[in-house]
């Protein structure tokens, strides 16, 4: 008898075709497995159904809730635990063993998750590394309550922090992520991400979004900083040097230059929508 772990594991999905079969050949010891579909036009919502997950579709109308948020208020879970997977994103028994070890300790409502990172088809063994709270009692958190009107095309909470009730911990044993999806995909979700994380803090400074209390130091210090001249090629120097990406060769070359470059469209964008405030004032 296979002995199930106590989480309902949600993949949101849109147009994940080549990554999703992987991601769900993994969840073997999950049996609430959940796919939330954005009208996706590759097949991608037959892949989950031939793995016999249950298949929601969501229509995002460009307000609150986005797709995280809008499972946790609006889809009864039959777990005790949610667990977030992205479609590019692969666990093994090692890593379901530590989350069974770790929930039946009981000591915390969510864990923060780390990664084996690919990029350009390779292993980055060096460079900052990442993580997410992605793994937490149902009940017990929701993602940061933001009320944009379409900033940009995102659906799905990506810089959206979970709001934990209770204590926090590690889950040690990394999750892969290697998205297989090109890099003409890559740069496009960075530039959606970058008009997203530029409003927000255009936001932030006209005093006109609420949760500013509850942003992480993380948070906080990259948004008193995002907008100087030196944040972005700080942040390369630290990653490729600090950090040695420079030994993971042209990839890591390559993955430090994309996050300046995120960085500093970032920068450019608010710079651009203070100057458009200023002459509309």
């Amino acid at each position: 008898m296979t002995s199930y772990l106590p989480v309902a594991v949600v993949v949101p999905i849109r147009n994940e075709k080549k990554n999703l079969a992987e991601c769900l050949s993994r969840l073997g010891r999950f049996d609430e497995v959940i796919v939330v579909d954005s009208q996706s036009q590759d097949g991608s919502a037959d892949i989950a159904q031939s793995f016999g997950a249950t298949l929601l579709q969501f229509k995002w109308d460009g307000q609150f809730p986005k797709k995280r948020n809008w499972v946790l208020l609006n889809h009864k879970l039959t777990k005790p635990w949610v667990l977030f997977l992205d479609a590019d994103e692969l666990v093994d028994d090692a890593f379901c063993d530590e989350i069974a070890q770790k929930i039946e300790d009981g000591q915390h409502s969510g864990f923060w998750l780390s990664y084996t990172n690919y990029f350009l088809s390779k292993q980055l063994r060096y460079g900052v590394p990442q993580r997410k709270l992605a793994l937490f009692q149902v009940g017990k958190g929701l993602y940061e309550r933001i009320d944009e009107k379409r900033w940009s095309d995102l659906d799905m909470e990506v810089h959206e922090h979970p709001i934990i009730e209770g204590g926090v911990g590690q889950i040690s044993t990394p999750i892969v992520h290697n998205d297989r999806s090109g890099l003409a995909v890559f740069i496009e979700r960075h530039r959606s991400y970058a008009i997203w994380e530029s409003r927000r803090l255009l936001r932030l400074e006209e005093g006109s979004l609420a949760g500013r209390d509850k942003l992480t130091i993380r948070q906080r210090i990259k948004y008193a900083n995002l907008t100087r001249w030196w944040f972005p090629w700080s942040y390369f120097a630290y990653a490729y040097f600090v950090r040695l990406g420079f030994l993971d060769g042209r990839a890591g070359f390559f993955y430090a230059f994309y996050k300046l470059w995120y960085f500093e469209t970032v920068r450019q964008l608010v710079a651009e929508g203070r100057r458009d405030q200023g002459a509309g004032g």
